[in-house]
């Protein structure tokens, strides 16, 4: 396969996954944001924080409001992370690709672009945001839906799932780190009803932003606990969003696609799953703590990224 091919196919369903979890973050937030002690500034700065998007949206903006945050997350175009940007460089990546993909795919993918310009001009959007935001997931679940129905099991398929799972994995946990040492309570916070009770909410919309709430209960039976979150999101295998699953996934697809210069990335995406295989919470809270491994995890899955894009794709330019 032609790189230049490998690299849309890729980058087609990054964007994708990217407008999805963006969305989630969003709907999640408003939620959030509407809890009490909870204020407008520190959670919607949390959004711009995982995103890696503070000092982008400074420079535009002279204070951190709910409005604000979602123009930029949504409809801005000069945001290249924003949904609008996503599900247009996804379309465009589909558009260049067209001869690879079946009709059903290309078409649920311009449908996708199209019908999202329909609803940010409409004026539901404005009364209630968090039906848009079900509506892009709804979409990104169909979109996957409808590559794994009518794809061949080649290597385009291959390249699709790499960076849905690239990018999958690298949300996660963001996601976790974030929130996590963000809702970790001061010292006199750490007592009370009312702080047991918020940070009942606060992991619950956690969970949910990874769809992971209904699933935890599943698994666990139990109050919500921290530390049985981060394991679920990191260790689990049979959780569909944990960097465990998504690491297993790419690590597949690489031995399946592999070419004469992939062999180095093969190993380190195999040692990264390795890890995480034979990992336990217990060791990563009491080693580096939570913080450093995630910051250690994320380093490592954007290296694979590079090499992703080194071995396979158009090599990314600095």
């Amino acid at each position: 396969m032609l790189s230049r091919t490998a690299d849309n196919l890729f980058w087609m369903c990054r964007y994708i996954e990217r407008a999805e979890n963006t969305a989630r973050m969003l709907n999640v937030n408003l939620n959030m944001s509407l809890m009490p002690g909870q204020t407008h500034e520190e959670s919607w700065r949390a959004v711009l924080r995982i995103s890696e998007l503070q000092d982008a949206y400074d420079a535009m903006y002279d204070e951190v409001t709910p409005k604000n945050v979602l123009q930029f997350m949504v409809r801005d175009e000069a945001n290249p992370s924003s949904i609008y940007s996503c599900i247009r460089a996804s379309r465009e990546n589909a558009r260049a690709v067209r001869g690879s993909l079946t009709t059903e795919v290309w078409e649920t993918y311009n449908i996708t672009w199209l019908e999202m310009l329909r609803l940010l001009r409409a004026p539901q959007y404005e009364r209630n945001p968090e039906r848009f935001f079900e509506w892009v997931k709804f979409r990104s679940h169909l979109v996957r839906g409808v590559i794994s129905g009518t794809m061949l099991e080649d290597e385009a398929l291959r390249f699709m799932r790499l960076g849905s799972y690239l990018e999958r994995a690298d949300n996660t946990a963001r996601l976790l780190d974030v929130k996590f040492h963000e809702q970790e309570p001061a010292p006199a916070e750490k007592s009370g009803d009312h702080n047991a009770s918020r940070d009942f909410y606060r992991w619950s919309a956690l969970l949910a932003a990874v769809s992971g709430l209904e699933v935890y209960r599943k698994v666990y039976r139990d109050v919500i606990i921290p530390e049985r979150v981060a394991e679920l999101l990191i260790l689990r295998a049979d959780m569909p969003r944990s960097l465990l699953a998504c690491m297993r996934a790419l690590s597949r697809d690489l031995v399946k696609v592999s070419n004469q210069r992939s062999a180095e990335t093969e190993r380190l995406a195999g040692r990264l799953r390795a890890e995480l295989e034979y990992g336990r919470i217990e060791d990563i809270l009491r080693g580096s703590g939570l913080h450093r491994y995630l910051d250690n995890f994320l380093g490592r899955i954007n290296d694979l990224g590079n090499r992703i894009s080194r071995d396979f794709l158009v090599p990314l330019t600095v």
